[in-house]
């Protein structure tokens, strides 16, 4: 066990907040999983108002046009809802986990090669390099999906420590 490596993370929340609310990410409208629903649901309320000022103008054979756009514009909109809602719950979320960061005393990783342990005021949560699904690796991030779920900003540790950490997550 004398090629275990430890990193200790030096916790500024401001460095997880631009890696988890990076670009669109925080908005509620238009974070990735919200945005296709958002256009969808403005397009087809823009076609609905477009529809609702001629409305005049169609025949009455044609109103089911009127009421077919209608019930299209609320069935996006309650899409849109539950999109929104996940998106912020996520929010919630990750603004409680970044509480817990900003009031830990330690922050801590410990691998070899083969076990990886964070270790978070001595909570500490371990597992199999093999029980990792996917990783990805940024120039800001490494972040790591499996049996637990991990992302570690770049800021947070010195750049030889993110390199280590690097080659031992490239292996994956």
């Amino acid at each position: 066990m004398n090629d275990d490596k430890i990193i200790n993370l030096h916790i500024d929340r401001k460095d997880f907040e631009e890696v988890y609310f990076s670009g669109t990410a925080g908005s509620l409208f238009f974070s990735p999983g919200t945005k296709g629903r958002t256009v969808t649901t403005l397009v087809v309320g823009l076609i609905l108002l477009i529809l609702f000022f001629f409305k005049d103008d169609l025949s009455k054979e044609k109103y089911g046009i009127l009421y077919f756009v209608s019930f299209l514009f609320l069935l996006c909109a309650v899409f849109l809802s539950v999109a929104i809602n996940k998106a912020s719950r996520w929010r919630k979320e990750v603004t409680a986990y970044l509480k817990t960061l900003e009031n830990a005393e330690i922050y801590q990783i410990k691998f070899n090669k083969k076990i990886f342990t964070v270790n978070i005021n001595n909570q500490k949560e371990t597992c199999l390099w093999t029980e990792f699904t996917s990783a990805e690796i940024s120039d800001t991030f490494i972040s790591m999906e499996g049996k637990y779920n991990y992302m570690f900003p770049k800021k947070s540790m010195t750049p030889e420590e993110y390199e280590s950490l690097k080659q031992a997550v490239q292996k994956i």
